[in-house]
């Protein structure tokens, strides 16, 4: 499911990019705003979905690395248990002569006794204090042997699950990700470049016809309106744009041909670079319900004026 999320949103991110790029070279920027936002919007999920599955993965890395120390525990406290049996055993048997019958006779038993007395004391301090030295010793020592010990099933499993052991990236792989990443970067500047290339407002060589003529057809989507309120609405759309050019539209009329279509008369003639910026703006008009499309363009040379 996951990557299914992933495959849609890569395609509707392309889908706005290229529909980002294209809007705005038209110089439509209503639609260019639109889309930006709708990509940022992708990126903002596909960053969420990435970012979500990377903590999903630091969990399950989590839990087994727990699991696996409990493990470890486990045959580390098994291990120093099998360490201190024979001294518990030691223990048990270290005054055996005291059980003997007590029917037996000894040579000078007092003396005996007593050196018996002191030599048990100082065999009990003694293993008193190699008992206390010991302890350390014997848990450092468990946790060596720990590694050493014979997997459970778990442990097999897990083993199993392990990748390959392999010697780090190797310089071919390093190589293609310098290349990949290098015709990345080219790619993207070139993108950036081009894009303020077509979208740069030059110094135009001036047009030498008299006059530019625009042909525009108006819709008013679910407005049944009369052809006053028509005219009125490309009029509106018509004076929304005039700023658009580098040239300001002093001398641009709008005229009513009937039928929702109406001609605009600009002189001097525009560049093709400021009919380029006024085609965009009037198709990408905002006024509601309301929407023009640009039928036909054309210049009218001087002598014909």
């Amino acid at each position: 499911m996951r990557k299914i999320a992933y495959v849609f949103g890569a395609l509707v991110a392309a889908g706005a990019g290229t529909y980002l790029v294209v809007y705005l070279y038209r110089w439509q920027w209503q639609r260019a705003m639109i889309c930006g936002v709708l990509l940022l919007v992708v990126e903002v999920m596909l960053l969420g979905l990435v970012t979500l599955g990377r903590l999903n993965r630091i969990e399950d890395r989590l839990r087994d690395t727990d699991r696996r120390q409990r493990e470890l525990d486990a045959r580390q406290e098994d291990i120093l248990t099998r360490l201190r049996e024979p001294a518990v055993t030691h223990e048990e048997t270290r005054f055996r002569w005291l059980e003997d019958p007590a029917e037996r006779t000894y040579v000078f038993v007092p003396v005996l006794m007593v050196a018996g007395v002191l030599l048990s004391g100082l065999a009990w301090v003694v293993q008193r204090l190699a008992s206390a030295t010991a302890k350390p010793a014997e848990r450092r020592l468990a946790g060596r042997l720990a590694v050493l010990a014979a997997p459970g099933p778990a442990d097999a499993d897990d083993l199993e699950d392990l990748p390959p052991l392999s010697g780090g990236p190797s310089r071919g792989r390093t190589a293609r990700l310098a290349t990949v990443a290098l015709v990345g970067a080219a790619l993207l500047a070139a993108l950036v470049v081009g894009l303020a290339e077509l979208t740069q407002t030059r110094k135009e060589q001036a047009n030498g016809n008299e006059a530019t003529s625009v042909v525009v057809q108006i819709e008013l989507r679910g407005v049944d309106m009369s052809s006053a309120g028509r005219a009125l609405a490309a009029q509106q759309i018509w004076e929304s744009c005039r700023h658009s050019t580098a040239a300001p539209l002093r001398h641009a009329t709008l005229g009513d041909l009937g039928d929702g279509t109406f001609a605009g008369v600009i002189r001097p003639a525009l560049t093709d670079h400021d009919l380029m910026r006024l085609r965009g703006c009037l198709e990408d008009a905002t006024l509601d319900r309301a929407h023009l499309t640009v039928v036909a363009v054309g210049d009218a040379e001087a002598d014909q004026g």
